[in-house]
């Protein structure tokens, strides 16, 4: 197997996405909505953010009485375009094995939406964003933020498209922590939850391999503060050696070892030096390098910190359960078993929380040796149980519907 190195892009590309992605920021392809300074926001970092905007994708058709939303959200370095091409890459979006006619997330029957995330780069308010106080980018200027602060930024989306109740939250990995925030503070909005690969809290171990990554980025000569798009350059090494930090851990051990093993990448024997020999050295560099095209520096920092500010317990004097107390949400959790990023154990934590809260919960752990990385790849059982709850769900509410229907009208 012989991997793209950044050697086999035309010199001309990695300038060209750069160029593009950075007018995404500014001014996306998507739909978007921004709220004036009648709508400001209130975050956690004790700020008032005004103006802002949501930058959003969606997919299928509203029904008539509006109840067939669900709301996706996107993992770390995911963005709005869920189903359909970026217009950065050109590549088909990251849940379009998932998202569709006919497929888990059915757009025949529901209407999908997708936002880019408060702090990120493809069009939502983000430090690469214009600071409308100074006309310049926002770089560091823009406060912290924080999975609740993305949540509320959505409600108000949510409330913008005149939607009062979302059949279904559904995301994976920081996705799902999002998911679980709407479960936990809006549950009377929310028919059902999918939390998948995720957890209530960053371990230590997940916040130190995101430490080790900012400070990549931000010992990088050309990051210059936080200002860098004023100087017309972009940390490149380090936001590629933060990826390639951070894409190791979104796979594992078995997935590593049956797609590279040892294997040397353009010859049979070793050249004793320092260049990416082996395969998996290419595979990482290709990875790093791609990923600086299409996303931000600075929001690298930003939304990787609000994953490690996420506690759910910590709101709820440490206990988990209360954050779910009378909850009418239905919730699916699903775990894959090579997954040691966001591993079972986090999944089960959640369920017995949901299970001492008195909560409908179903929960299933996938056999999978493809990491964290499962839930973006081709996994029929995945695939099989994510439909099956949506059906299962979809035939629960008919049936409430047609009871409340029953009795109103005295049938």
């Amino acid at each position: 197997m012989n991997i793209p190195t950044d050697s086999d892009t035309p010199a001309h590309g990695h300038e060209g996405r750069e160029v593009s992605a950075l007018k995404e920021a500014q001014s996306p392809s998507s739909k978007s909505v921004t709220f004036g300074p009648d709508k400001p926001l209130m975050l956690d970092a004790g700020v008032e953010l005004s103006p802002f905007s949501i930058a959003y994708e969606t997919y299928g058709t509203l029904n008539e009485d509006r109840s067939n939303a669900i709301l996706v959200f996107h993992a770390l370095t995911g963005d709005q375009y869920a189903a359909s091409p970026s217009p950065v890459t050109g590549k088909m979006g990251w849940w379009s094995t998932m998202i569709g006619p006919g497929k888990p997330i059915d757009t025949n029957r529901y209407f999908v939406i997708c936002s880019n995330v408060l702090g990120g780069c493809s069009g939502s308010t983000g430090p690469a964003s214009i600071n409308p106080q100074t006309g310049k980018v926002y770089g560091l200027d823009l406060p912290v933020i924080t999975v609740p602060d993305m949540v509320r930024a959505q409600v108000m989306l949510i409330d913008h498209l005149g939607i009062d109740t979302l059949f279904s939250v559904i995301g994976g990995s920081m996705g799902g922590m999002q998911a679980m925030q709407w479960a936990a503070e809006y549950s009377s909005r929310v028919n059902t939850a999918i939390l998948i690969a995720t957890a209530s809290h960053h371990s230590s171990q997940n916040i130190a391999f995101y430490e080790v990554g900012r400070q990549a980025v931000m010992a990088d000569p050309e990051w210059q503060r936080g200002r860098y798009h004023d100087h017309g350059v972009t940390p490149r090494k380090g936001l590629s050696v933060a990826r390639m930090a951070a894409h190791v851990t979104y796979m594992s051990e078995q997935s590593l070892q049956s797609k590279f093993g040892r294997a040397l990448q353009n010859s049979d024997e070793k050249a004793f030096s320092f260049d990416a020999e082996f395969q998996i050295e290419s595979y990482l560099h290709h990875q790093g390098m791609t990923f600086v095209d299409r996303f931000d520096a600075n929001s690298y920092l930003y939304v990787t910190r609000a994953m490690d500010y996420f506690d759910l317990a910590a709101d709820h004097n440490g206990q988990l359960a209360k954050a779910f107390m009378n909850t009418e949400t239905r919730f699916c959790v699903v775990s894959f078993t090579s997954d040691w990023h966001f591993p079972t154990a986090a999944s089960r934590h959640i369920v017995h929380a949901l299970n001492a809260a008195g909560a409908s919960v179903s929960f299933v752990e996938i056999e999978s040796d493809k990491g964290h990385d499962a839930f973006l790849l081709e996994e029929p059982e995945f695939f099989d149980a994510i439909n099956g709850f949506l059906h299962s769900a979809d035939r629960e509410l008919e049936l409430s519907k047609a009871a409340r229907d029953n009795k109103e009208t005295g049938a």
